[in-house]
């Protein structure tokens, strides 16, 4: 069974000014300052609350280009977060353009909610339910689909004209859902596959295990285990301080250092 949101990955432009933005002005804390794994001149930001535990998750790869994206089929078109009431407006300017919206809720910052936008709302509404997920109503051109108990919500947007969405910074790169552990990640990929789906091979994330796969719509979507989590290589208080990398890219270290696009993370960074 599939227990919510894990994470919600997006690209940005200016590595200093994401992390600048989502510390300093949105309020969540740095749990991981980390690379790519498939990029590694790449930073990979991981923005949540306290411990970074799955479903509070934003994360970034400020991949410094400029390239001029463009909103369409077959992608993540807006993310919304459920916060604290009072504690923001209904929208985040995000410095990029990312559409991210709020609602008030309770606890701390989690991912309320993610909108597609698909050319065929039958083929998503398909894979939704293969992926257990119920639809519960429509609006206009929206239609709405929950996990059962609330746990993650989707919404479709059917725009059968629209033409395919283009990637830059400020769009949403992939959506990622939870699952308790590597036995429950594994019966997932068997049935997706079986369901007609390729699928990644297990991808270690040194934080979690991950697999991926498309829709035909071109959605990307990746399927995380909960853990081991963030303490697995930094202690509670000084999450988010340093550069960390997996066993396999320290021997590589410097000159990964070398290639990054250097940032400063302030005092406000460090705190949860």
């Amino acid at each position: 069974m599939l227990l919510g949101f894990h994470h919600v990955t997006a690209l940005a432009g200016d590595a200093q000014r994401n992390l600048d933005f989502y510390t300093q002005v949105a309020g969540l804390r740095l749990v991981k300052r980390t690379v790519n794994f498939d990029d590694p001149t790449t930073h990979h930001f991981y923005f949540g609350a306290g411990l970074g535990a799955p479903g509070t998750l934003l994360t970034f790869f400020p991949w410094g280009f400029h390239r001029t994206p463009r909103r369409g089929a077959g992608q993540a078109v807006s993310i919304t977060l459920s916060v604290p009431s009072g504690a923001f407006a209904p929208k985040l300017d995000d410095p990029d353009g990312l559409d991210i919206r709020l609602v008030a809720g309770e606890g701390p910052v989690r991912l309320h909610s993610v909108t597609l936008c698909e050319n065929d709302l039958e083929a998503t509404a398909g894979l939704l339910t293969t992926l257990g997920f119920l639809r519960t109503g429509q609006d206009g051109n929206r239609s709405h689909f929950e996990l059962p108990g609330g746990s993650a919500r989707i919404d479709v947007l059917h725009e059968p004209e629209a033409g395919h969405g283009k990637m830059g910074a400020g769009m949403i790169h992939h959506v990622a859902l939870r699952v308790a552990n590597e036995v429950e990640q594994r019966d997932w990929r068997d049935k997706l596959i079986a369901s007609g789906l390729r699928v990644s091979p297990v991808k270690d994330r040194l934080y979690f295990h991950s697999i991926y796969f498309r829709h035909p719509g071109g959605t990307l979507f990746e399927i995380a285990t909960d853990g081991p989590g963030f303490l697995i290589d930094e202690p509670e208080d000084s999450l988010g301080t340093a550069l960390c990398l997996p066993p396999w890219l320290e021997p590589v270290r410097e000159s990964i250092e070398a290639r990054l696009a250097p940032v400063s993370t302030p005092q406000a960074v460090m705190k949860p």
